[in-house]
């Protein structure tokens, strides 16, 4: 009896159920829940649906079915964004998640029916290596199309626990996409030596995939330059209520006094840390909403007196676009301000979040009365991209704000490299799943890059990440608590850091050539 043939009688009755149920399973690796055994079996049992289906449109169809599952489970956390806005209902955010699922399934359904329409279902290892090889491509594709949406690659589900890379630690040389295209591998071969009842090779990879994934990461580097990073825990409901604007920024000051006001530090705040506009040169009317006097000199200037002399402190705000008098748009920025109350540099924003941060086609959708998911009028408008502030003796940074730490090979300048990241969020609105994934997602880059990564939030999950991925510290959620230490090292340049994403495709690419190619060079 044929490979193909073996796994159509395995089979249930239902495919297409049997799809959908193993893309749920499949996402079950993803933290916090993190068993990612459950997801390399649902994984490679997809494949085997894929080698088993009769046509590439049937792959199509079940790969779609898989994605809708998949990502379904994978994105639950955006249902949660719709418990604070006021102007749409909670239920249409468990609407919202379903449809999200469907557009993101076209992925796997393009990787499925590509591997049944150039690789041979009776030659199952390379079957599964360009299955493989396709997954790296689509992941890549998905992370771009559309402004991109690059949330849990499935290569994220072999991190390690807080204080261990796990097998996420080849990440700098071959960087999140093609560790993706690996992983896939792995759960197709897992399958493959199972179904050949071929126990004895099959307990070597799940031996070492259970040793990898925890090995301990070894002593810390220490750094030079020290910090405070501080999570002031304000609750997304209260986030936008004037009334709690002066509490807000009281307790956000007293968390961040200084503890010896001869020291030189940096003080790391979250995204969303301040309601008052820092910036000078706006209309009169938008100062008058402020908590610090309508000034934006006294609000920089009440900031340095919290910080202290020695400090420059790191602050999430709005800064504004003004057109003819009026605010046309708004940045979401990164500020920093010295002890003295000045300026000492800026970033916006570049990977703006679509329906969160901007209406995608206001043109053709406000009329049809659909609103942005979060409270907000005005669109933010996005910065240039990844830049590097020199903070002098506090060293260069990279902030990253946010949303745009997820996307593999695009969170610093290649061409002025820092030396940690900054990723300030805010993760109030992410539910109970959201924070942990995002945190791991931070990691991830910090790995591939060799790059220290500290994230403040305004509700948890802040963190301090060095440049293997280990969380040194860390603040749990719905706690207001600060940390203090010293920035860990950066590492040398890794390959990934040169070559970005380059690497994977090119891996990919090679590897599907190989797969397709030799084999019939060798049958002439």
């Amino acid at each position: 009896m044929s490979f193909a043939a073996s796994i159509t009688d395995r089979a249930k009755a239902h495919p297409r159920w049997t799809a959908l149920i193993l893309g749920v399973l499949s996402a079950l690796g993803f933290a916090p829940l993190s068993i990612w055994p459950l997801s390399l079996l649902a994984m490679g049992a997809f494949i085997a649906l894929v080698i088993a289906s009769d046509s590439a449109k049937s792959a199509a169809k079940l790969g779609w079915i898989f994605g809708i599952g998949h990502f379904t489970v994978g994105s639950a956390w955006i249902a949660g964004a719709f418990r604070y806005q006021e102007s749409l209902p909670v239920w249409l955010g468990w609407a919202v998640v379903p449809l999200i699922g469907v557009y993101l399934g076209i992925y796997p359904a393009i990787a499925a029916a590509l591997a049944r329409r150039i690789g041979d279902p009776e030659r199952i290892w390379r079957f599964t290596a360009i299955f493989a090889g396709l997954w790296i491509v689509t992941e890549m594709l998905r992370s771009w199309m559309f402004t991109g949406y690059a949330w849990n690659p499935f290569g994220i589900i072999l991190l390690g626990p807080f204080d261990r890379p796990g097998l996420a630690a080849v990440l700098p040389w071959l960087g999140t996409y093609a560790l993706s295209g690996v992983t896939v591998f792995v759960a197709g071969a897992l399958m493959v030596l199972t179904v050949q009842r071929r126990f004895g090779p099959l307990a070597i990879p799940a031996v070492l995939l259970a040793v990898g994934v925890y090995v301990p990461a070894g002593e810390a580097d220490q750094g030079t330059v020290q910090f405070t990073l501080v999570q002031p825990d304000v609750r997304q409901d209260n986030l936008n209520n004037a009334a709690t604007f002066e509490t807000q920024f009281r307790n956000i000051a007293t968390l961040s006094l200084p503890r010896d006001p001869a020291q030189e530090r940096l003080v790391i705040w979250p995204e969303s840390s301040l309601p008052d506009y820092l910036r000078g040169g706006y209309p009169q009317i938008y100062y008058d909403r402020m908590t610090a006097g309508g000034d934006p000199i006294l609000a920089r200037r009440r900031i340095a007196r919290a910080i202290g002399p020695r400090s420059t402190v790191l602050a999430g705000v709005v800064d504004l676009e003004i057109v003819d008098g009026r605010a046309a748009g708004a940045r979401n920025a990164v500020t920093a301000i010295n002890g003295e109350g000045e300026i000492v540099g800026g970033y916006s924003k570049a990977h703006l979040v679509p329906f969160g941060e901007y209406l995608a086609m206001r043109w053709l959708l406000e009329p049809l009365g659909a609103e942005r998911f979060v409270d907000g009028t005005i669109d933010f408008w996005p910065g240039p991209g990844p830049q590097t502030l020199d903070l002098g003796s506090l060293g260069r940074v990279g902030p990253q704000i946010c949303y745009e730490i997820i996307f593999s090979g695009q969170v610093v300048d290649q061409n002025d490299r820092p030396d940690f990241i900054y990723n300030p969020s805010n993760d109030g609105w992410f539910g109970s799943f959201g924070p942990p994934q995002h945190l791991a997602q931070a990691r991830m880059r910090a790995i591939e890059e060799g790059l220290p990564v500290l994230r403040s939030t305004t509700t948890g999950i802040s963190a301090v990440i060095d440049a293997r991925g280990v969380v040194r510290q860390h603040i749990g959620s719905h706690r207001a608590d600060r940390i203090d230490g010293l920035i860990p090292p950066a590492h040398a340049p890794t390959l990934f850091s040169r070559l970005g994403n380059y690497l994977p495709l090119g891996l990919a690419f090679l590897v599907i050539l190989i797969a397709v190619v030799a084999p019939r060079r060798r049958q002439g």
